[in-house]
């Protein structure tokens, strides 16, 4: 069927929610990128063959008629991602959460917990001698409040009908039939949303921007450019959520009174690409895509355009560049892209979870959204939790959450019980927060005052055994080598600051060199052409603020206190534990390691080159590093 009004869209939605209660069971399979990784296509696989060939089951989406109606599915990112492959199962409103499932698991869960109601208790999740059944109950879970990926874990992410029957839409609807375009524009603006890819702009401003314009020939761009390292939240809702992100792009388009709409994905994300496009082919076979939507005069198409990995397609007019078949590289603002922005158009352009909550706030209103985050900075977000920490993962909390709330409520506390040191907030181009910025609110104003930013989510948790010059040297050789060369500033001044940099790390650094470096920082955040440029010196001005002894031990006592950089570590050899096996010697690539049968074994330092094998092939850690 195709759904050319809007009866017909409620009246597909009242079926599909039949159906959806129809079910006995729902076997929810993960397929985030990072459960793919670890083997949940198999575990799928796995579980649609002992469906499909047990007695009295059906997997096709119709109504049970008296058998056992069980569905195999796959869902978004549930979140728990070091924890995957993750399988839920789901009886009514009872759902088991299964952990590190292998395929050899699977024929157990169908027998015992599929076509019975057992539990496995050796694949639930446990944590401090607690064993968790239900997913929401789970410390990282329940701590969190999902408004973008509420849907992920709970519904086939490639099903249109599922996210019909589960409420999508509606807000289309309601922006179509029952609110004027001003009013959308206003119900935005009034919500607060600010921009979640970086800049944190007024959305609802934004858009009114575009509706100004004289020129009528406009256009819609969600920038799913996500490259910062370890970041991966929008990637996570183009693969769990794309209706919702969609739907979110149409309103955004009829409210400007744009035709046309396009997608910048990376191509280093192909699971997004390819459910994007089927997403999108859904859309357009139930009309709901493509002329007279819903029977309206809004006509709409999306387009995807794959990005070859430039962090600088990031920028807007670097990544609207792109899109028009051009070399990426930003451009000199004004004209801004509210009005010229692709192909010289006004252009609305707002990242992937900015777009995918617009269907929350129009549904719910302005007032609901702004129930939850701060007053300056409304909503939720979601982070990328990576690092030093128990529970990495995707998280998504209200704006405001401190940085201990999401460190040891969320996140569990530091791995291995090391002590905190840091978290580096925003990528490369963000900054870091400390010890004492553990209860600062984490929201687009409050982190400013601390030189660093919230930007598309990354939250890198370091502890101790972290040295701060290299998390500069590391994020400064990324951006420096991600720079499009367009101005001179970030052009010469990122290579020069990295130079710098890594003549401190490599033992040589002046005390003059940290005077050069923090100049540099200062006239690169100055004066480079674009945002990304601009804000790439911020971990390295936000180091030395915070660090500076970490420096200056480096260059003026030649020591590493984490015991990071190779050129200051020493390999040593403890005789009291060395009991002369001789195995340090016969791994050393280079001989640097000599001695006798059932004696200490001694390093020469002259020809050792750090390599680090002696250590990790020693059975009775005699070899330590001595910084």
């Amino acid at each position: 069927m195709t759904i050319d009004t809007r009866g017909d869209l409620i009246k597909l939605a009242e079926e599909e929610r039949k159906v959806l209660d129809s079910y006995e069971c729902r076997v929810l399979v993960c397929s985030g990128t990072g459960c793919i990784a670890t083997g949940s296509e198999a575990v799928y696989e796995t579980f649609m063959e002992l469906t499909s060939n047990a007695d009295d089951i059906t997997v096709e989406f119709n109504p049970c008629g008296g058998q056992h109606f069980v569905g195999v599915k796959h869902t978004g990112c549930q979140g728990v991602c070091e924890l995957g492959p993750l399988v839920r199962i789901q009886k009514g409103d009872k759902i088991i959460q299964y952990v590190k499932v292998k395929t050899e698991d699977c024929r157990e869960i169908f027998e015992r917990s599929v076509l019975k109601d057992e539990i496995l208790d050796e694949l639930l999740y446990k944590q401090a001698g607690i064993i968790y059944e239900d997913p929401e109950a789970i410390p990282f879970i329940a701590k969190q409040t999902r408004m973008t990926l509420a849907n992920c874990g709970k519904y086939d992410s490639l099903s249109l009908e599922e996210y019909i029957a589960s409420g999508g839409f509606s807000a289309l609807q309601k922006a179509l039939f029952e609110m004027s375009r001003e009013e959308v524009a206003d119900e935005v603006e009034k919500s607060g949303l600010r921009g979640r890819g970086g800049g944190g702009f007024p959305t609802g401003r934004k858009w009114k921007q575009v509706m100004r314009q004289k020129e009528k020939t406009r256009y819609v761009v969600c920038n799913g450019d996500e490259g910062d390292p370890g970041a991966f939240m929008d990637g996570s809702v183009m693969e769990g959520d794309p209706y919702a992100l969609l739907e979110g792009i149409m309103i955004g388009a009829h409210t400007v009174g744009a035709r046309e709409g396009y997608i910048y994905v990376r191509a280093e994300y192909p699971n997004s690409v390819s459910r994007l496009h089927h997403a999108i082919d859904e859309l357009e076979r139930y009309h709901l895509l493509g002329d007279n939507i819903l029977g309206t005069d809004f006509s709409f198409r999306i387009h995807i355009n794959r990005g070859a990995g430039a962090f600088v397609c990031g920028e807007g007019s670097a990544l609207t560049a792109s899109i028009e078949g051009n070399r990426g590289m930003p451009r000199v603002k004004p004209p801004r892209t509210v009005e010229k922005g692709l192909w010289a158009r006004p252009t609305v352009l707002n990242n992937v979870e900015t777009f995918a909550l617009i269907p929350k706030i129009i549904g719910n209103g302005s007032g609901w959204y702004r129930g939850y985050g701060t007053e300056g900075s409304p909503g939720t977000k979601t982070f990328s939790l990576t690092g030093s920490i128990q529970n990495t993962g995707l998280i998504e909390v209200p704006m405001g959450t401190t940085l201990r709330e999401i460190i040891y409520d969320v996140g569990g506390g530091m791995k291995g019980g090391t002590k905190f040191k840091a978290v580096q907030i925003g990528g490369p181009s963000g900054g870091c927060l400390t010890a004492e910025h553990l209860d600062v609110p984490l929201d687009f104003d409050s982190v400013k005052k601390y030189g660093a930013i919230i930007g598309s989510g990354g939250l890198v948790v370091m502890d101790e055994h972290t040295c701060m010059v290299e998390v500069a040297r590391f994020f400064m050789g990324f951006t420096q080598r991600e720079s499009c060369g367009k101005c001179v500033p970030c052009r010469e001044g990122t290579k020069r600051m990295l130079e710098i940099l890594e003549k401190i790390v490599d033992g040589k650094g002046e005390m003059e060199d940290l005077d050069r470096l923090e100049e540099l920082a200062e006239m690169v955040k100055s004066m480079a052409l674009c945002g990304l440029g601009k804000s790439a010196p911020l971990p390295v001005l936000s180091t030395l603020k915070l660090f500076r002894e970490e420096y200056e031990e480096h260059i003026r006592d030649h020591k590493c206190r984490a015991k990071v950089c190779e050129a200051m570590r020493r390999f040593m050899i403890n005789e009291e534990n060395c009991k002369g096996c001789g195995k340090c010697a016969r791994n050393c690539p280079v001989g640097a390691i000599t001695g006798e049968k059932k004696q200490p074994y001694h390093i020469d330092e002259n020809l050792c080159i750090k390599c680090g094998a002696c250590k990790e092939n020693c059975s009775f850690d005699a070899v330590y590093i001595e910084a």
